[in-house]
């Protein structure tokens, strides 16, 4: 029996389920850190089992399964189309399998249309559940915050630290974007409440169900980015390496559902500071993850040019009143 196998059935022993009822076990594509595995029981009932791994990584990818499992907890309290958690065991974590296959470029332009505003009216309704403090609930960088500012600039600092730790490449000296993303951190003080915030949505972590002829939105899955805090740092993965104030279905959307987004200046100061902390982010796990020739190519060639993008956007609107 192999160690996956043995694993597996221990998790189902942990969730109440029968672990001699495990059929199958494969494992599952598009995991970009954690070991993914589909489960199959005797029954024909399907999960999907997570394990972190042991490599090291970033400061804020410690006890990720923690903060995944409470983004499907809050997901399931707004209705949202995502996993449920059957248990968390120490570094796995067993939930529902979702229907569908990640979000490709086989839609038509009418199929993107309707699943990008049904993916604002979900969105909405997620933003809508709120949490205890601010911050990854993890609790990798330390506990929650009672203020966005305080949570953010914790976030942004830990993976300029990184940054240097690593030595990985960037386009600018890290204290120079230090430097940059202090100018915007009097806009973090206009958000009071700790909002729901899955921080991961590209295409790959949306499913797009299509049993039923039309395409739906089929979950939001690999919450382990989440935290808790300002709704508007969804839109950056939601238009990675774009802009989500083009996304006129998406916006229409997400307003329909009750979402409030409107880019004056103090949004587009954090929308900005957002971008800049994915695309940090993005640059920076290249030298723990390892990436071959080719992708650090692509993030030096793709990804750099956004980062010094939303740096330039934060220098303009800082300078104006």
């Amino acid at each position: 029996m192999t160690e996956s196998w043995e694993r597996a059935r221990q998790v189902l022993g942990a969730a109440g389920i029968p672990p001699g009822d495990l059929a199958q076990l494969r494992p599952m594509g598009g995991g970009t850190y954690n070991t993914v595995e589909e489960l199959t029981l005797t029954d024909g009932s399907r999960y999907v089992l997570k394990t972190a791994p042991t490599a090291p990584g970033l400061s804020h990818e410690r006890q990720l399964l923690v903060s995944e499992a409470d983004f499907y907890g809050a997901a399931a309290k707004a209705g949202v189309a995502a996993p449920r958690v059957v248990v968390l065991d120490g570094d796995t974590l067993l939930m529902t399998l979702c229907p569908g296959e990640p979000w490709d470029d086989s839609l038509t332009d009418a199929e993107v249309t309707a699943l990008r505003t049904e993916l604002g009216r979900q969105l909405a309704r997620l933003h809508e559940i709120t949490g205890p403090g601010f911050g990854y609930p993890s609790g990798a960088l330390g506990p929650l915050a009672p203020d966005w500012r305080t949570a953010f600039t914790t976030l942004y600092d830990a993976v300029l630290d990184d940054s240097r730790r690593y030595e990985a490449w960037l386009p600018l000296p890290a204290d120079d974007i230090a430097r940059t993303a202090r100018s915007a951190h009097d806009a973090l003080d206009e958000v009071t409440v700790p909002s729901a915030v899955h921080f991961d949505l590209w295409q790959g972590n949306i499913l797009v169900d299509r049993t039923s002829g039309t395409p739906r939105i089929g979950g939001l899955i690999d919450g382990e980015r989440m935290f808790w805090g300002d709704p508007l740092a969804d839109f950056v993965s939601l238009a990675l390496l774009g802009d989500i104030r083009t996304d006129e279905p998406f916006l229409a959307g997400y307003r329909e559902a009750g979402g409030r987004v409107e880019f004056d200046r103090s949004a587009r100061l954090r929308y900005a500071l957002y971008r800049s902390y994915l695309y940090l982010i993005m640059l920076t796990e290249a030298v723990p993850r390892e990436f071959g020739e080719e992708e650090n190519r692509w993030r030096r060639e793709r990804v750099a040019p956004e980062l010094l993008a939303a740096l330039g956007e934060i220098d303009e609107t800082a300078s104006t009143t």
